[in-house]
């Protein structure tokens, strides 16, 4: 039987959906965390975080009502962008990708008997995988049937080349710093995210 939210449930979803919107900007605030002209958004690490430390019900509701905060009109997205137009744009896709990878984050950290460093990394990797293949294959569609701009799929895939490495950091880090935070915010909780925990 699913339990329904409590308080430190909300707070803790609406403090990733504060991190989902820092990390979307936080080049602007910290000019420096940026590869030539590439800005590192931390936003995927944030989202497999939010799934791995929430579990998969809760880290996906916290990336629907990210979502809902961007697209309401509260400039939440990269570039300080809103509204509805971000998520048919071309990276809409990413965002989209932030609620399944939440979800699938969370469900691989709960189907483990229990989770130790191993479990984290495979669900950080899956995580980043995944926002990849969802965000580029839709950022492929919108430029060729919608914008016609007429890219290729290989060329999408290169253009997103520039943001794997950083990203790949970023994975591992989440899963270093997963093995450390998990059973902190599962004890915390009157009942564990997962079915579990110790």
């Amino acid at each position: 039987m699913k339990r329904s939210f409590s308080a430190l449930d909300i707070t803790y979803s609406a403090m990733f959906v504060a991190l989902m919107a820092i990390g979307a900007n936080i080049v602007s605030w910290v000019p420096f965390l940026q590869i030539g002209s590439v800005p590192l958004s931390m936003q995927p690490f944030f989202c497999v975080l939010a799934g791995i430390l929430l579990g998969s019900r809760l880290g996906a509701v916290s990336m629907i009502v990210y979502l809902l905060v961007g697209i309401a009109g509260a400039p939440v997205f990269a570039g300080f962008g809103s509204g509805f137009g971000s998520i048919v744009g071309p990276t809409g896709g990413f965002l989209l990708s932030y609620v399944v990878t939440a979800f699938v984050a969370g469900l691989i950290v709960e189907k483990a008997e229990k989770p130790q460093l191993v479990t984290f990394m495979t669900a950080s990797f899956a995580g980043i995988v995944l926002i990849y293949f969802i965000g580029t294959n839709y950022m492929y569609f919108i430029l060729n049937y919608v914008m016609e701009v007429g890219m290729s799929y290989g060329a999408a895939w290169m253009t997103m080349a520039w943001f794997s490495l950083k990203d790949f950091v970023f994975t591992i880090l989440c899963g270093l710093l997963a093995t450390r935070l998990y059973y902190v915010v599962n004890k915390t909780a009157k009942t564990p995210y997962t079915r579990k925990v110790a």
